[in-house]
C-alpha cells in the first residue's frame, strides 16, 4: 500500500506548488499574492501561514493589480517562472477578470486561485454570492472562464491530484501558455484527505522547444530563397523563446532586415545594424518603407496585431507572401500565412543551416541611419520656448534616454506613451517592457513592481499618464513596503490626451476626454506629488526637461519608488509626419458635420488599401 499524508485541500495545494521546480533549481511558482476574505482566509490563508518559510505570501492592495504584478514578473522572466494570486469570492474574484484577460491576450502564465461558494451548498446564499436563477452550479468565478486558458472548479479535495498537474502543464506549454484559474470552493479548502506522499515529490518542469515539420520547413526555406525583399517581423515569441542572439545572427548572416512589434521590441538592441525599428501604426519611416515593398514578410512569434500591420494596409506589395513562425497553430495560420509550427530559436537555426551562405539584397541602411538621427533631433530639448511652454512626450522620452544607460528598461501600457516609446525609445537588448496586447490602463505601477522583482539588476523606468495613474496606483504603497525601487515618470496632460487626439482625428469634437471638456462643476487640480508621497514614495515635480534628467539620475540611489511628475502638452502626438501608417478606427458613415464627412471619405480611401489575405 502506498504511503499517504493527511492534509486539508488547501495545505495540499500549497505543499504541491512549493515543490514544482524549474531546471535551474528555482520554484516555477515563485510565491503567491493574496488579499484574504471569508472565501480564502480560513482555508488557504491557514495553509499559506503554515508554509510561509518555504512558499512566500505577499499582500497587495487590489486583486487586479496584484495579478498585474505577477503577470509582469512572468513576462520579464520570459515565461520561465510565474506567480500565483488568491482572492476571496465575489468582488475579489471578479477584480481579477481584467488581469486574466491581459494575461490571455499576451500568452503569459499566472495562477489565479479565487475562493468560491460552498460545494455542499448548505449555507447558500453566502455573503457576496451572485446567484444564477437558472444554473445552480454557476458562480461569479465563471466570469473567468473565457479569459483563462485552463479553468477548473475544485469541489472535492482529491480533485487536486488531476487539476494541479493540468494547471502547470498549461502554464509551461509554449503553445497554450496563459492564465489558469482554479476556483477553490471555500468548504473544500478546509476538508482533509489522505493524499499519496508521492504526489508531493519535487517535479522539474521544462519548457519544450517544438521542432518544425519537414514539409513546412522546406516551403519556408524555398520562399526565403526566392524573395527579393524579405523582412522579419520580430514578436514577443522571439523573446519568450530566448532567440534574441539567434535572430540577430540570422538577420546579419542572410541580410534580412528586422522590424519590431510592441512585444518584440528590444529583442534586438536598437544598435543592431539590421534593426529598422518599430513597424506599423506607430512605426518608423525606415521600417514602414521596407514593409511596403516587402515581397516576403516573415513573422517570428507575432500575432500580427493591427498596430503592427497598419490594419493590414502596410504590407502593400501585391506579390507579397506571409510566413508565420509560431508555436501556436492558431497564430501561425492567421491571414493565409504559410505556417511554420515551431519554437522560434529552433526554426531560425534550421532555416539558417539550410540557407547556407544565401543572402538577400542589402536593405537601405542609410534610411535607418537617417531615421535614428531624426529621432535624436525630435527628442532633443526645445530652445527658445515661450513662457508657459509645456514639453511634448517626445521631449520627456529624450530626457529619460539621455539620463539612463544600457541597464535601463522602459515600461508602459496605455495612452500616448506606448506608441511614442515604440517609435522613439532606443533600447539595449531587453530594455523594453510593454503591455500592449490588452493595452490595459492601470497596469503600469503594478507592472513596474513585477518587472523590478524579476530583474532587480536593471533600472526600471515606468512611463504613466495621469489617466492611467488615476485608475490604479495603490501598488505604489506595496512597493514602498517591500522596498522595491523603480522610477515613475508621470506625465500630466490633465485628462486622456491620446484619445482626445484620436477623437479629433476621426472628425469628432473634443468631448469628455480632457478635464476641460468634461461635464464637471469645477476643473480638478490634482497634486500627484502629494498623492504619491502620501503612500511613502519619494515624489517630486520636475520644473522642466533639464530638471527631469537630474531627477532621473537622483532616483538611482533610493531603495523605494520615485515618482517624478511633469506637466506635458496634451495636444501634440509623439511622431513625425512621415512616420506611422493608417489604423482602422471606424468613422461614422452618417453625419451632418463637414469635418466628420471628410474623415469618413478618408476612411473609405484607406480601407481600399487593406490586403487581408494573400
Amino acid at each position: 500500500m502506498s504511503k499517504t499524508i493527511r492534509l486539508t485541500a488547501a495545505q495540499a495545494m500549497v505543499k504541491w506548488l512549493s515543490v514544482q521546480m524549474t531546471a535551474d533549481g528555482a520554484r516555477f511558482i515563485d510565491g503567491i499574492w493574496g488579499i484574504f476574505g471569508h472565501g480564502n482566509v480560513a482555508g488557504l490563508g491557514e495553509a499559506l501561514h503554515g508554509a510561509k518559510d518555504d512558499f512566500p505570501t505577499w499582500r497587495g492592495q487590489n486583486e487586479q493589480t496584484m495579478a498585474h504584478t505577477a503577470i509582469a514578473y512572468a513576462k520579464a522572466k520570459k515565461r520561465t517562472r510565474a506567480q500565483a494570486v488568491t482572492s476571496s469570492i465575489g468582488p475579489g474574484a471578479t477584480n481579477m477578470v481584467t488581469a486574466a484577460a491581459l494575461a490571455h491576450v499576451n500568452r503569459l502564465p499566472v495562477l489565479l486561485i479565487p475562493g468560491d461558494v460552498f460545494a455542499n451548498r448548505r449555507p447558500d446564499p453566502v455573503l457576496q454570492q451572485v446567484e444564477d436563477f437558472d444554473d445552480g452550479a454557476m458562480s461569479v468565478n465563471d466570469c473567468l472562464r473565457p479569459v483563462s486558458r485552463y479553468f477548473d472548479r475544485i469541489t472535492r479535495p482529491e480533485q487536486l491530484l488531476t487539476c494541479l498537474p493540468r494547471a502547470l502543464a498549461t502554464m509551461t506549454d509554449p503553445a497554450s501558455c496563459g492564465p489558469v484559474t482554479l476556483s477553490f470552493c471555500q468548504d473544500v479548502q478546509a476538508e482533509a484527505y489522505d493524499y499519496p506522499q508521492a504526489f508531493f515529490a519535487p517535479k522539474i518542469w521544462r519548457i519544450r522547444r517544438p521542432e518544425p515539420d519537414a514539409h513546412e520547413l522546406a516551403e519556408v526555406i524555398s520562399l526565403i530563397r526566392s524573395a527579393q525583399n524579405p523582412i522579419i517581423v520580430a514578436g514577443g515569441g522571439a523573446i519568450y523563446s530566448q532567440a534574441e542572439q539567434t535572430l540577430g545572427d540570422f538577420a546579419l548572416k542572410h541580410g534580412i532586415p528586422v522590424v519590431e512589434t510592441q512585444a518584440g521590441k528590444s529583442c534586438l538592441a536598437q544598435s543592431h545594424a539590421l534593426n529598422f525599428g518599430a513597424s506599423g501604426v506607430d512605426g518608423s519611416a525606415a521600417a514602414n518603407a521596407l514593409s511596403e515593398k516587402a515581397d516576403l514578410v516573415i513573422g517570428v512569434g507575432t500575432r500580427f496585431q493591427d498596430f503592427t500591420t497598419g490594419s493590414w494596409s502596410l504590407f502593400s506589395n501585391p506579390d507579397r507572401k506571409l510566413v508565420s513562425i509560431n508555436v501556436a497553430a492558431y497564430d501561425a495560420m492567421k491571414h493565409g500565412a504559410v505556417p511554420l509550427l515551431s519554437d522560434a530559436k529552433v526554426a531560425l537555426d534550421k532555416i539558417s543551416a539550410a540557407l547556407g551562405d544565401h543572402k538577400a539584397a542589402s536593405p537601405d541602411t542609410a534610411a535607418r541611419a537617417a531615421w535614428l538621427d531624426a529621432v535624436t533631433a525630435h527628442c532633443a530639448p526645445r530652445t527658445g520656448t515661450p513662457e508657459g511652454y509645456l514639453p511634448m512626450d517626445c521631449e520627456v522620452i529624450g530626457a529619460v534616454q539621455r539620463a539612463t544607460g544600457e541597464n535601463a528598461v522602459a515600461m508602459c501600457a496605455a495612452g500616448t506613451m506606448p506608441g511614442a516609446l515604440k517609435l522613439l525609445w532606443q533600447p539595449s537588448q531587453g530594455g523594453y517592457h510593454m503591455e500592449y496586447g490588452y493595452s490595459c490602463m492601470g497596469y503600469e505601477i503594478a507592472g513596474a513592481m513585477g518587472l523590478k522583482l524579476a530583474s532587480p539588476e536593471r533600472e526600471v523606468i515606468c512611463f504613466v499618464g495621469d489617466g492611467s495613474y488615476m485608475m490604479a496606483n495603490s501598488e505604489l504603497a506595496t512597493a514602498v513596503m517591500r522596498r522595491v525601487p523603480f522610477t515613475v515618470v508621470l506625465t500630466d496632460n490633465r485628462g486622456y490626451g491620446c484619445i482626445n487626439r484620436l477623437q479629433q482625428g476621426c472628425g469628432g469634437e473634443e468631448f469628455n476626454n480632457l478635464y476641460k471638456d468634461c461635464n464637471v462643476e469645477q476643473q480638478p487640480e490634482i497634486d500627484y506629488v502629494a498623492h504619491a508621497g502620501s503612500m511613502g514614495a519619494h515624489a517630486v515635480k520636475a520644473r522642466d526637461i533639464a530638471d527631469l534628467e537630474a531627477q532621473i539620475a537622483a532616483a538611482r540611489g533610493r531603495n523605494i519608488p520615485t515618482v517624478i511628475v511633469i506637466d506635458t502638452d496634451p495636444t501634440n502626438g509623439p511622431g513625425f509626419g512621415e512616420a506611422g501608417s493608417w489604423w482602422d478606427v471606424a468613422v461614422p458613415e452618417q453625419s451632418s458635420s463637414d469635418k466628420k464627412q471628410q474623415a469618413y471619405a478618408a476612411y473609405l480611401a484607406n480601407k481600399q488599401r487593406q490586403h487581408l489575405v494573400n
